[in-house]
C-alpha cells in the first residue's frame, strides 16, 4: 500500500490541485458580480420625476448640457467623457442644507483628489444670483479644486430641466421661471455612459461613505485602459 501511494502521490497531488482550481472557477462563474443598479425614472419616487418620464423603464440618460463654471469656462458633458461623477444642486446663499452638502462634497473631493476617473459637479439653482464671480468667491472659500469640481451657473430653465428630467433629483414642478425654486439634498452618482447609478443624502456623512464605496465598485465595472 505504501508503495502504491509513493508511486502515485505526485499524480494525486496534481489531481487535487486541478480539482480545486476547477471548483474555484465554477464558484466564480456561478457567483454573480456585484454591480450597482441602473436607475430608470420608473424606479424613482414619482415626486422626483417629471410627469412625462414617470413610466420610463429603460434607456434613461443624462441629457447634454452647456453651462458656465466658476472660472467663466463653458462646461458641457464632454468634460466628463469616460468619467464617473457625482452631481448635486445647490446655491451659494443657502442657509440650511447647502453648507453641509458642500462640506460633504469637500470630503469627496479630498478622498478622490488623486483619482482622475472621478469628478464632481454642482449646479446652482439660483443662477441669477450665482454669477461667475459669486461662484468663484464661493469656490475659494470652500477650497474647491478647479480640476476636480465644477460649480455651474447659466440658463435657469436648462438647470431646472436637468434637475427634474435628467438627474431625477427634485420634488418641485415648474419650468425654471422667475419664481420657481427647487432644492434637494441628493448627491447623484453617474457612470461613464451617462446613467444614474445611485442616490445619496448629501447631508449625511454615513451616506457619503456609502457613496465612496459605491464609486470603488463602479470603477471595477469601468476599469481604466
Amino acid at each position: 500500500m505504501k508503495t502504491f501511494f509513493d508511486r502515485y502521490k505526485t499524480f494525486l497531488g496534481i489531481s487535487v490541485g486541478v480539482s480545486l482550481v476547477i471548483l474555484a472557477l465554477f464558484y466564480n462563474a456561478l457567483t454573480p458580480e456585484e454591480r450597482l443598479p441602473i436607475y430608470q425614472p420608473a424606479m424613482v419616487n414619482y415626486e422626483l420625476v417629471d410627469s412625462s418620464l414617470q413610466h420610463v423603464k429603460k434607456y434613461h440618460k443624462i441629457a447634454p448640457f452647456s453651462l458656465t463654471n466658476q472660472n467663466g469656462a463653458t462646461i458641457t458633458q464632454k468634460a466628463y467623457k469616460n468619467k464617473i461623477y457625482v452631481a448635486d444642486f445647490f446655491f451659494t446663499t443657502c442657509p440650511t442644507i447647502c453648507p453641509k452638502m458642500t462640506a460633504n462634497m469637500g470630503l469627496l473631493q479630498e478622498a478622490l483628489k488623486e483619482n482622475d476617473q472621478v469628478g464632481l459637479l454642482s449646479f446652482s439653482v439660483t443662477p441669477q444670483i450665482d454669477s461667475v464671480a459669486q461662484l468663484k468667491k464661493y469656490a475659494l472659500e470652500k477650497g474647491v479644486i478647479d480640476s476636480k469640481w465644477n460649480l455651474l451657473t447659466g440658463d435657469k430653465k436648462q438647470i431646472y430641466e436637468l434637475a427634474r428630467k435628467s438627474y431625477l433629483a427634485v420634488k418641485n414642478d415648474g419650468d425654471g421661471g422667475p419664481h420657481d425654486m427647487i432644492h434637494t439634498e441628493n448627491f447623484v452618482l453617474v457612470d461613464p455612459e451617462k446613467r444614474i447609478r445611485g442616490f445619496y443624502d448629501g447631508t449625511d456623512t454615513v451616506a457619503v461613505e456609502t457613496l465612496l464605496s459605491d464609486i470603488v465598485l463602479l470603477q471595477q465595472e469601468y476599469p481604466l485602459p
